[in-house]
């Protein structure tokens, strides 16, 4: 944090005039000094250690199975030292994690970084050729993969290991041989996580064990707090996405229950809310809707739910407002981060917070934000829209990272997310967000989702198309819907062509793969005219 004097911060908003950008007025992380030798590992596991060790830390929701503290300390350390005497892992050594959420992984994954060996979780339903260019990208020496997964993992230094047979259960369980501690340092490479690729080719991207520490520590009842006991959290979204990596290790460190479910089912999700009495979730905006939506949750006790994280993309505020109607009890938060951030950035921490409804809350402590004009680059005051053509990966000369998202910070410092700037419509020279089309469209009650698009225009240059996915009984047509979203909005905004379809195609985290749906538009042109 810059030294700045506190007279030019802006007390409600943390906007400072001196540097055009946005200061967190959240207190400073209370992180350890970062030239002491630390990995995120142990200091997961150090923090873990001050609550009771019978607590428990993992839930397999399909078995009903818990292991204590206890119970995964031991399989951690034992594990560890097998993949070091046995298979021969070592600090600075990746290895790509193909699988699906298992109580397996989270256990892998500690064992991994307290070793030094650099982590790359990969898509379960990944290609072998979309495998072979993340190997391309981050080196493995070894895959620890499942039997579903194996065939899709090209040749590499050690044999795949298989994380769901008898011999990887041996690892964990059997005795170990002595293991010294590894001298791992805060800022040594803790982990390489794969961008989503929405808008382009997948990036590879590193973060260090002090990365995770400090998004950890950015919570303020990180050390034994009240807030951290007693909660049973069930995360919808799949582990090797950076929001599901950062929650296991968060959850580890919190004394929080981690509910595992493999695959996302919503019956199945409901059905361990009511068995484990999961008290809070964390999800894509698509199951928020599903929630108010799909009718389902009235078979179930819910009651233990008291939280509900929502992440990965703009969520509406009729879909907050409907979530509200229908938990009253439960808090609906919302975030905004990025891979390259490690997952964090802006948080909403409070009650009092989750009431801005369409925010993503403030800016964490100790981290600075800028909203800039996109023409200029030139810092922009509250209230302004802001953007960046640079990808997500890319850093400007003077150590910013540009999201390539259309936001605004109003004046009380919460950030507002509009968009992804490169899937802005261009239609007759105005720009058009797909997002409040989208969240206008899924406010109808006969609509369960939809996704909108550029589709290519002789006269206007592009414009919105629409996928709509209605529910089974209703009988609304394609001038009901573009009728809907006339009513609404300006003319430029008006949906001009329209598709229903069983489903939106959506990458793992929630995010629309608008790539896949514009190849399918296409597609279907071309059949048209033949």
């Amino acid at each position: 944090m810059k030294n700045l004097n506190s007279h030019s911060i802006d007390p409600k908003s943390g906007y400072c005039s001196k540097t055009a950008s946005f200061h967190s007025l959240r207190p400073q992380f209370n992180l350890p000094p970062e030239n002491i030798p630390l990995s995120v590992a142990s200091y997961v596991l150090a923090l873990r250690s001050s609550f009771n060790p019978d607590s428990t830390v993992l839930i397999d929701s399909a078995t009903g199975h818990r292991f204590t503290y206890s119970d995964f300390t031991r399989r951690v350390n034992s594990l560890a030292s097998n993949l070091h005497h046995v298979i021969g892992l070592k600090k600075g050594d990746t290895a790509l994690v193909v699988s699906p959420n298992s109580v397996r992984v989270p256990i892998l994954y500690v064992s991994l970084l307290s070793l030094g060996v650099i982590v790359s979780p990969a898509n379960p339903s990944s290609t072998p050729s979309e495998i072979s260019r993340l190997i391309g990208l981050s080196k493995p020496v070894t895959a620890f993969v499942t039997t579903a997964t194996v065939q899709n993992i090209p040749s590499l230094s050690r044999e795949p290991i298989v994380i769901d047979s008898p011999e990887f259960e041996s690892l964990m369980s059997r005795p170990r041989q002595k293991l010294e501690r590894v001298r791992v340092s805060q800022n040594d490479l803790a982990a390489v996580m794969y961008s989503s690729g929405t808008t382009g080719k997948v990036k590879a991207v590193m973060l260090t064990h002090r990365n995770f520490i400090a998004i950890v520590g950015s919570f303020p009842w990180a050390g034994g707090t009240e807030g951290a006991a007693e909660k049973v959290m069930l995360y919808t979204v799949p582990y090797f996405h950076m929001f599901g990596f950062f929650y296991c290790l968060k959850s580890m460190a919190l004394n929080e229950t981690l509910v595992v479910m493999e695959r996302f089912d919503m019956r199945r999700m409901l059905e361990a809310v009511e068995r484990f009495k999961v008290t809070h979730l964390a999800v894509a905006p698509p199951v928020v809707v599903a929630l108010v939506k799909g009718g389902v949750t009235e078979e179930f006790d819910l009651r233990s739910l008291v939280g509900v994280t929502c992440g990965g993309a703009p969520l509406g505020k009729d879909a907050i407002e409907a979530f509200v109607d229908r938990f009253p009890r439960a808090q609906l938060a919302q975030g905004y981060g990025m891979t390259e951030t490690t997952g964090g950035g802006f948080r909403m921490l409070s009650p009092e917070e989750a009431l801005n409804w369409g925010s993503c809350g403030r800016l964490l402590g100790s981290c600075e934000a800028k909203i800039v004009d996109p023409e200029t680059g030139i810092g922009l005051p509250p209230c302004y829209l802001g953007d960046s053509e640079a990808t997500s990966a890319t850093l400007v000369s003077d150590g910013w990272l540009m999201t390539g998202d259309l936001c605004y910070i109003d004046k009380e410092g919460y950030l507002f997310v509009l968009d992804r700037l490169k899937e802005l419509i261009k239609y007759k020279g105005y720009q058009v967000a797909p997002a409040e089309l989208e969240q206008l469209l899924q406010s109808h009650p006969d609509i369960v989702d939809a996704a909108v698009i550029p589709y290519p225009d002789e006269d206007a240059g592009e414009i919105p198309m629409a996928f709509v996915v209605k529910h089974y009984h209703s009988n609304i047509d394609e001038a009901g819907v573009k009728q809907f979203i006339a009513k609404q909005v300006a003319p430029y905004k008006k949906i001009r062509r329209l598709s229903f379809v069983n489903s939106i195609p959506k990458s793992a985290s929630g995010k629309i793969l608008r790539k896949d749906l514009i190849k399918t538009a296409l597609q279907q042109s071309t059949l048209s005219k033949l």
